[in-house]
């Protein structure tokens, strides 16, 4: 799929937005705002797992996070219906922020429109692209993401969210999974979670 200029300015503009996040990470010696790192992670692994995506899901996977930091997860209860409630708040966030970038571009209502459709995981299991963007999610949390949670968590806990990690996937995106370069760490947890 070629690279339009809107669409890198696009990316940059998420980037620059996604700057402001105090959180850090390191990777590679190279220190980086935590979510320009993630939106980075999200658009190399959604050009591998699917080098034809739309302008709309690349746009998507770009901003997935953008400015998460703004609503952190302690301003809601620290309990299943406070983590729900966060995630729903978050998803129209995105979608609002996202939405007035775009627009200052100059992208037209209805790619907007999309981009906004995917980002609140609209259809999942039913729309092959929302489909393709938890894919995409899923496999970035597992590759980058998920051996520090488990370190962090109970066994039980880490193998509960790895099922429900599982179910949120494709069987393309289960596959991808696993040819992932994890850890043995990681790869025993999944294969527990998985015959369990």
């Amino acid at each position: 799929m070629a690279t339009t200029d809107k669409l890198l300015l696009a990316f940059q503009q998420f980037d620059e937005a996604n700057k402001q996040d105090p959180n850090t990470e390191v990777f590679e010696g190279t220190t980086y705002p935590k979510e320009v790192l993630y939106g980075i992670r999200m658009t190399e692994r959604l050009n591998a797992f699917d080098p034809n995506a739309s302008e709309v899901l690349r746009l998507t996977a770009r901003c997935q996070h953008i400015c998460r930091w703004e609503i952190p997860r302690e301003s809601y209860e620290m309990n299943r219906e406070g983590y729900l409630r966060w995630r729903q708040e978050l998803k129209k966030f995105h979608a609002t922020k996202a939405a007035s970038i775009l627009e200052d571009i100059g992208y037209d209502k209805e790619t907007i429109d999309n981009v906004k459709f995917l980002l609140q995981k609209k259809q999942l299991k039913k729309n092959e692209e929302t489909q393709t963007l938890e894919d995409v999610i899923c496999l970035v949390f597992l590759e980058f993401y998920f051996e520090p949670f488990a370190h962090k968590h109970p066994e039980d806990k880490t193998i509960d969210i790895l099922q429900k990690t599982w179910r949120k996937m494709s069987t393309k995106g289960q596959e991808a999974a696993l040819k992932l370069p994890l850890s043995k760490f990681s790869l025993d947890l999944i294969t527990k979670a998985l015959h369990a």
